[in-house]
């Protein structure tokens, strides 16, 4: 949605950013965004984009987003947000003085505070950076305020860090940053069957725009998005390397479930890895790790379950 076709002629808070994940520190921006909000009586927006500037920009290579847009605008707004704004990222907007991008695209909005993260800057080649942005609030009648960083065992909340704890398989620790499992979602499609003929059927998931984890086994919660169940399920990531596999599959094991999920969305929560993929010497020697795999990942997913939440720390 363009910020300037926005109807309403109420005053405005705002902040602006990617918002990749509506991690821990987004939840610490929007969240301080929503209290200057309330406290001022102002309709509280968040401005985002797409694609991601990096697809625009440079190379024109963006890294895999964790969320996709869908999913980044339900985390935001359940921040309770009043309105999330999507700005199309083009070469164009990139060019556009700090001053311009003010005048064009939040002042239509009535913007009276801006709450920007501690690395924030907008415009051409980054020049709106917190001091000019004051500067403009001065002329323009808005106050800006900028939040210090969220930290984490030493080191920033971001986007980046949660990609290679992603990247690398800890799904923990992205949960711990995130303040949510990470998950992916997609088209449940036909696999080989292979799954049933070793007594573990799994619906197969089809590849998601979203960053997948590195290959391996995982303790996932799964949850039909046209249905309220959540299924306890063992998701391997990977080639299928005993069967000589060569194409990358998401397969998920969901314990004690016998739905029909073909042609439904499925959503993953990535919950813990359990182990590396390998190549086993036989098919008995991996049906007895699977069944490994599973009670492991009772116990892990019985705690998930029962807490409901990511932990925090």
């Amino acid at each position: 949605m363009d910020p300037r076709s926005s109807s309403s002629r109420r005053e405005s808070g705002l902040t602006i950013g990617n918002f990749d994940g509506v991690h821990r520190g987004h939840q610490a921006l929007i969240g301080r965004t929503v209290e200057v909000c309330r406290g001022a009586g102002l309709r509280c927006c968040v401005l985002t984009f797409w694609p991601h500037p990096r697809a625009v920009l440079g190379s024109g290579q963006a890294p895999p987003p964790l969320t996709d847009r869908t999913e980044r605008r339900r985390r935001i707004l359940a921040l309770g947000v009043d309105e999330v704004l999507e700005l199309e990222f083009t070469p164009d907007l990139a060019c556009t003085a700090p001053e311009d991008f003010v005048r064009q695209q939040l002042m239509p909005l009535h913007l009276r505070a801006l709450v920007i993260g501690h690395d924030f800057s907008l415009g051409r080649g980054r020049s709106g950076d917190p001091d000019v942005l004051r500067q403009l609030g001065r002329r323009y009648s808005f106050g800006v305020e900028q939040l210090d960083p969220v930290m984490l065992d030493g080191d920033i909340i971001s986007s980046s860090r949660i990609r290679r704890c992603v990247a690398e398989g800890n799904v923990a620790a992205a949960a711990r940053l995130l303040g949510c499992w990470h998950s992916c979602r997609g088209p449940v499609i036909h696999g080989d069957g292979r799954g049933t003929g070793l007594g573990f059927p799994t619906a197969n998931m089809g590849l998601p725009d979203t960053l997948v984890p590195a290959p391996g086994v995982y303790a996932t919660l799964a949850r039909p998005e046209d249905g309220q169940r959540v299924w306890p399920a063992v998701t391997n990531i990977g080639r299928k390397p005993t069967f000589d596999g060569t194409s990358m599959s998401i397969e998920s094991f969901l314990l004690d479930a016998h739905a029909d999920l073909y042609g439904r969305t499925l959503r993953l929560d990535f919950v813990e890895r359990l182990r590396d993929e390998r190549r086993f010497a036989s098919v008995e020697d991996l049906t007895r790790q699977i069944s490994l795999d599973v009670s492991r990942a009772r116990v892990i997913l019985d705690w998930a379950v029962r807490r409901g939440v990511a932990p925090a720390n």
